[in-house]
């Protein structure tokens, strides 16, 4: 059966038996099992070991990661955005607004769910970004323009391709931000895609497949409106490689991708200009001409995310069978 607890921003949160973070009902009682802890952010409370609210969120994070990163990955702390304050009550009563009038005009259903945030559309951001979204809210500088131009996310059961492209930081912890997501009704939106808004007034958000989504677009118009921070999610995941940094290959045994890897998959898969493409800004990132979120956002461009996840998957499930 799926734990249900109470938070103090009138919601609750169920894990369901696929892993997957669903937004519930509201409900009028705050929690009482939270811990506050001091925090460079007024509003994030400390969930500690033991609170069921934790448990859910980290049992969700570790079962999207999959059974070999999850293995070596430790989640250091599980904070929440609690509606303490008035600019933070006013946040979480707009989403509340905006939920229920999403829901008035698609028949009672506001579809609302949990998804990761991914700075530049692929994963994490510091805590210092994510300490300035809680703050200040989404700008342009959190913009994606790889599937459609808006905030990208990823579902809450697909924890892996966020944390994939987390930066550690200088205690080697990487940080992901858990948010909840007001989808309405859903349009498909195809990879390479610089649609701007919903293409009719039927629809209020956008995917990247309608039955089973990876990636959630919120429009830049509604990103403040459609996305309500929740938690912070913290960990340390020595074996997760993506794309790391450098060009060293992943040795045999590694769970993942490095760049070099990467790269010679994807020569295999796509055509040569646009293989020129991505070789050219990979060059650049080895001269470090440009950061690695904008080599990664060029390989996103140009690649696609399919063959991108497609690859990933190859390679990880290749490992899986070796171990």
């Amino acid at each position: 059966m799926a734990a249900q607890v109470e938070i103090d921003d009138q919601a609750s949160v169920t894990e369901l038996d696929n892993g997957e973070i669903f937004d519930p009902l509201p409900d009028d009682a705050d929690s009482s099992s939270s811990s506050s802890s001091g925090s460079s952010s007024s509003s994030s409370i400390l969930l500690g070991q033991g609170n069921q609210e934790h448990d859910v969120i980290k049992a969700c994070f570790l079962s999207g990661l999959g059974a070999a990163i999850a293995g070596d990955t430790t989640v250091a702390s599980v904070r929440k955005n609690s509606a303490v304050g008035m600019t933070t009550r006013a946040k979480h009563l707009a989403f509340r607004i905006f939920t229920e009038a999403v829901a008035r005009k698609n028949g009672g259903d506001p579809n609302v769910k949990y998804g990761w945030y991914s700075a530049g559309g692929g994963g994490g951001g510091s805590r210092e970004e994510i300490e300035r979204i809680l703050s200040y809210g989404f700008s342009s500088r959190e913009v994606d323009d790889s599937r459609g131009v808006g905030i990208h996310l990823v579902p809450s059961k697909c924890s892996l391709f966020a944390a994939a492209s987390a930066e550690p930081d200088g205690e080697g912890l990487r940080h992901l931000l858990l948010c909840r997501v007001l989808l309405g009704k859903s349009e498909q939106i195809v990879s390479g895609s610089k649609q701007t808004q919903p293409s009719s007034v039927e629809f209020d958000s956008g995917v990247d497949d309608l039955e089973n989504p990876r990636k959630y677009v919120v429009w830049s118009s509604a990103m403040n409106s459609y996305i309500l921070p929740s938690y912070i999610v913290s960990f340390k995941s020595p074996r997760l490689r993506v794309i790391g940094r450098g060009a060293t290959p992943a040795r045999p045994s590694s769970p993942w991708v490095s760049f070099a890897a990467l790269m010679s998959m994807l020569s295999k898969s796509i055509d040569a200009s646009r293989m020129k493409l991505i070789m050219t800004t990979y060059d650049d990132f080895r001269k470090r001409k440009i950061q690695r979120d904008q080599l990664v956002r060029k390989m996103r461009q140009v690649a696609g995310d399919d063959l991108l996840a497609q690859i990933i998957k190859s390679h990880r499930d290749k490992y899986k069978n070796r171990v």
